[in-house]
């Protein structure tokens, strides 16, 4: 906090708010790292406040209105319209509304209600047993929240304007800026608002008259409003609505928090269709593939996504990248455009009735490559992974310190061809190189990109011409200057132009009716500033190699275990961004509170576990900076201590595990003298010790067979934690009568590592010492799989010794794979019930995950992997270093088993594939978490 004499925003809320607080933080890392979204546009709040729950979001709004300073309200940052930031106090919904009791799931899964801060992918995996899901489906559904898809009126890819925001919200609690709460599905809840803000109520009344009372007024919405159109308030509520709080709870839809929060909201579910076949029509180029859309849409597909070539070179240089894309190189796109279509039916007969009618059609296009429809679920999933992570994709392979900017347009499907022809033309008499469109090419819908930088006059100037001219193009074809994104800071001094200047009236007046003072988020929607579009633009300096090419999207926070206790991948990258800028500018004092911070926030709760990089469509993989931060960090002396640890691992494991063994027989005293001990001593240096460790394990041994089939390279997390992976992965393997040998080559398994805590703290030549002495002891055996029994010791091993040709495999897809076949059936008298599983950070790098529900299913008749499972932190040694972070972590995973367990699915095992997971996993769940492998061997006898 401020300690000049002029105290600052942040203390001025604290002391306005009371005793509450509401998680108001003016430290200027947390004002640095959340002044940053996925739009092309910067403000830095001066204050962060992160309330509890609706009652909170009303003191915040009432003290804000007492000090008349504006707020903005933030939740997963993916807007890309600039409608989500803040100069004065920015509100982030994020954690505290997508806790235990975020999603409820109504009426047999026929509506769910939401808080904001709840991903659509976490309420859809909620509703996936009912085989529902909620109708908006944005591209960014990994990231994105309820709150945000409300706020903008998200649509996506499949839903169209019947499925929208607008379309399937029912009721919301929403929060007034005078601090009032209307819950809209309360059987009187008309009569309540009437009650509690009668002018309100009557102002709702009058400019819905105004509206049906003026006939240009009703055709210019019906018109803009049968396409997507996310372009200023959704007028067309005073059309479909009759009384003043339905009037409401529509308006709000896509009123980008400018009227109100919603703190919660019911919305209708629509089927999941189970079975799918999806293909990629690839055509001559662009004006071909939209003008035929017409004619593809005739066939019966439900979804049309449109790739231009520009978007489908990038899409190849995904090593992840489907068939269909793979067979068009970088060298061979040329000028060809593609659609991404799909066929959908509730049965394999409707299905396969589909097909017959859409194929015959589908192939008599103009098609480049052969139209392969597939039901494959790997590589349907790889086709919508390239489309949904299409924009990310594309901005991360942008020219180094530029901008990406995205826009999105809609017009008449008709005139679809038109629009990609004319932004075509816009970008080449613009020089806008490198240009790329795709879109939802369905519903009229196209997005498209450009590279751009704001350092230089004429290059704002060579925007705001191409900006003018985009206008005039789209409302020259009768379309809609937002489609799906919201109209923002970007296109809200364009709001007349599309609408005429009796609309663009009423919008000013429902801004003045619901919040007269204009203190939530000013400059969004509406504005009568016109060239607000043209400030506060975002630049994109390089600064660290390994994460440059991040747009700031924030797909990796869902997936990230510090995100609720200290910073999130992307938030690590912008604080080094920020503190970037503030050394060119000379800014010493900043400086030198982003680095104290960035100490702990950035570096020690940084799991560095790879989630971030399963999450980003650009790969990167933020724990790389972290673990090179460490590095350069880390002091001679302990560079020299790891380093002999590297030559001398087997004793340092072993005095490990004696330590854990001798603790464990006064568990209270040991962990009182740890804590005491941390207290003087750096927590990077000293583990605490905690409950759930137990005693030690036993040391490796040697295993020798000269015909063995695979080189079993055991974890030494078995010889320090304990636990019995090992022994059970080698009964199976005796079992099944598959060979097992440890590595013959020099040195004894004792004194081996798969090389992850050198690498994860950073310490490079430990590393390179056990990089060595483990390529000389798998020399002897190359070509035998070498297979580890925990997870995060097989992706270590993969990047030791991986490059140099050995093929490591978790022991989890070796079982499944070569094991399991040859073992009898578990006897139906010890089969269990229900097991709980928890994938880990490791088996979802490796792609292993598929082997672990493999392996628990052939245990147990029903498996369950809890929705909100996640990363646990343990990451190593992390969750003995800093065990907040496992805490927090493993939080929403550990309430989601309490609560299935409070509604009667009880579970018979508990089960992981990683000694630190089952550790981290029962200190947060008081349940005993243990390898699959064990409980397999047990099941067998």
């Amino acid at each position: 906090m401020s300690t000049s004499a002029e105290p600052s925003l942040a203390d001025r809320l604290v002391a306005a708010l009371g005793d509450s607080g509401c998680g108001v933080s003016g430290r200027p890392l947390d004002l640095a790292v959340r002044a940053h979204d996925a739009s092309h546009y910067l403000l830095h709040p001066q204050a962060v406040a992160t309330p509890g729950d609706a009652g909170e979001v009303a003191e915040v709004m009432r003290a804000c209105a007492a000090l008349g300073v504006p707020l903005t309200f933030r939740s997963g940052g993916t807007s890309l319209s600039g409608q989500a930031l803040s100069d004065s106090v920015l509100v982030d919904v994020r954690h505290a509304f997508a806790g235990a009791g975020a999603v409820e799931v109504l009426d047999g899964g026929a509506r769910v209600r939401v808080q904001p801060g709840v991903t659509v992918r976490a309420v859809n995996a909620r509703l996936a047993p009912y085989r529902r899901k909620i109708g908006p489906d944005p591209a960014s559904e990994i990231a994105c929240t309820l709150g945000g898809v409300i706020a903008n009126n998200s649509s996506g890819m499949q839903c169209g304007t019947e499925l929208s925001s607008y379309a399937t919200v029912e009721s919301m609690v929403v929060v007034l800026p005078s601090g009032t709460v209307v819950d809209t599905a309360a059987p009187d809840a008309d009569r309540a608002l009437r009650s509690a803000e009668p002018d309100l109520h009557e102002g709702l009344l009058r400019l819905r008259d105004r509206v049906r009372g003026d006939a240009a007024s009703v055709a210019t919405l019906r018109r803009l409003f049968a396409i997507k159109n996310t372009m200023g308030y959704g007028l067309n509520a005073f059309l479909d609505a009759d009384d003043p709080v339905d009037v409401l709870v529509k308006l709000m839809v896509g009123s980008e928090g400018t009227l109100g929060f919603v703190a919660s909201a019911v919305l209708r579910t629509v089927e999941v269709l189970p079975h799918a076949a999806t293909g990629l029509l690839v055509l001559p180029d662009l004006a071909t593939a939209s003008a035929l859309v017409p004619e593809i849409l005739a066939t019966g597909v439900a979804t049309a996504e449109l790739l231009d070539a520009a978007s489908l070179r990038v899409a190849a240089l995904d090593p992840q990248r489907p068939e269909a894309i793979g067979r068009l190189d970088a060298a061979g796109v040329g000028e060809h455009a593609a659609l991404l279509v799909e066929l959908q039916a509730a049965t394999t007969e409707e299905l396969a009735s589909l097909r017959a009618d859409a194929e015959g059609p589908l192939a008599g296009l103009p098609l480049s490559v052969p139209l392969e429809l597939t039901g494959d679920p790997v590589e349907r999933g790889r086709l919508w992974r390239t489309r949904k992570g299409l924009f990310s994709a594309v901005a991360g392979a942008r020219p180094a310190g530029t901008n990406a900017l995205l826009e999105d347009v809609a017009v008449p499907v008709a005139r679809l061809g038109e629009l990609s022809t004319g932004l075509v033309g816009l970008f080449a008499a613009h020089g806008y190189e490198g240009s790329v469109i795709f879109g939802h090419a369905r519903d009229g819908n196209l997005h498209f990109l450009l590279n751009e930088r704001f350092d230089s006059a004429a290059d704002m100037a060579r925007y705001e011409a191409f900006t003018t001219d985009m206008v005039d193009l789209v409302l020259g074809l009768d379309g809609t200057l937002k489609a799906e994104h919201g109209t923002g800071r970007i296109m809200a001094p364009f709001v007349e132009r599309q609408y005429g200047a009796e609309l663009a009236a009423v919008m000013h007046a429902v801004k003045r009716l619901l919040d007269p003072r204009g203190l939530l988020n000013p400059g969004s929607v509406v504005t009568d500033d016109d060239g607000a579009w043209l400030r506060d633009l975002k630049t994109a300096e390089p600064v660290e190699a390994e994460v440059d090419r991040c747009v700031e999207c924030g797909f990796c926070e869902p997936v990230c275990p510090s995100r609720s206790i200290t910073l999130t991948p992307r938030q690590r990258i912008v604080a080094r961004r920020e503190l970037a800028a503030a050394q060119r500018r000379g800014d010493h004092d900043l400086v030198a509170s982003l680095r104290e911070d960035y100490e702990y926030d950035g570096i020690d709760t940084c799991a560095a576990d790879g989630m971030c990089a399963t999450a980003c469509p650009v790969l990167i993989d933020t724990g790389a900076l972290v673990r090179r931060l460490r590095a350069e960090d880390g002091s001679r002396a302990e560079q020299r201590g790891w380093a002999f640890a590297a030559d001398h691992w087997s004793a340092t494991t072993r005095a490990a595990s004696a330590g854990l063994t001798l603790a464990a027989r006064a568990p209270a005293a040991a962990a009182a003298t740890s804590r005491a001990a941390r207290r003087v001593v750096d927590h990077e240096t000293l583990p605490e010790y905690g409950p759930g460790l137990g005693p030690g394990g036993a040391r490796r041994v040697d295993l020798v067979a000269p015909d063995a089939d695979a080189v079993w390279f055991a974890s030494c997390v078995g010889t320090m934690f304990g636990g019995g992976a090992g022994t059970a992965f080698q009964a199976l393997c005796e079992r099944a009568g598959v060979r097992l040998r440890t590595p013959s080559g020099p040195g004894a398994m004792a004194g081996l590592c798969c090389g992850t805590p050198w690498k994860s703290k950073g310490h490079l030549e430990g590393h390179r010492r056990m990089g060595e002495r483990v390529a000389a002891a798998l020399e002897p055996d190359r070509g035998l799989p070498v297979v580890v029994e925990a997870s995060s010791c097989t992706e270590g091993l993969q990047i030791l010794v991986g490059g140099a040709g050995h093929d490591v495999v978790d022991a989890l897809d070796f079982v499944a794979d070569r094991v399991l076949p040859h073992l009898p059936p578990v006897p139906a008298s010890r089969r269990l019930g229900r097991v709980a599983v928890h994938p880990t950070c490791s088996g979802t790098v490796l792609g292993s995950t598929d082997a672990l529900l493999r392996i628990a299913a052939a245990v147990a008749d029903d498996v369950v992997v809890p929705t909100a499972w996640g990363c646990c932190g343990f990451a190593g040694d992390r969750g003995l270093l800093h065990p907040e972070l496992t805490a927090a972590a493993t939080a929403p995973e550990a309430a989601e088993v309490a609560a299935l367990e409070a509604d009667g699915v009880g579970f018979d095992a508990w089960v992981s594939g990683n000694r630190t997971c089952e550790i981290g996993l029962s200190r947060a769940t008081g349940r005993p978490y243990r390898h699959v492998l064990e409980v397999l061997a047990e099941a067998l006898g």
